[in-house]
């Protein structure tokens, strides 16, 4: 019998998984105000590995996680201080979730919210 408390196997997570991860983590990210749809024309650029979902684009190869990331910002809001915040929460859920190494996340900035400061 087996006392080691690791009992050896493999872990697959779903590529849908991983878009999850990353929408979740920018929508919770201060100064979004929604995701934007993934241009139909940056899709043939993912390649064979690339998964697109809800304003989120993804990329794995060799086990590293590459996105891209389609938002809609609020007006009030520094774009240059949000990008990196954005980088930086999606880094920190994927690696922090499932392990994985990033590699880059790419934000594309679509549109500014202009609805919340005119109501």
């Amino acid at each position: 019998m087996n006392t080691d408390p690791y009992i050896e196997g493999k872990t697959t997570i779903a590529p849908e998984v991983l878009l999850t991860i990353a929408r979740l983590a920018t929508l919770k990210t201060p100064g979004v105000s929604k995701l934007s749809p993934v241009p139909p024309n940056s899709v043939p650029l993912l390649g064979k590995r690339g998964h697109v979902g809800d304003g989120v684009a993804i990329e794995i190869t060799d086990d590293v996680f590459y996105a891209d990331l389609y938002v809609i910002l609020r007006s009030d809001v520094n774009v240059r201080e949000i990008s990196h915040n954005l980088q930086h929460e999606v880094a920190r859920a994927i690696s922090e979730m499932v392990g994985m190494q990033v590699g880059r996340v790419n934000i594309h900035i679509e549109d500014i919210d202009f609805t919340e400061t005119e109501a």
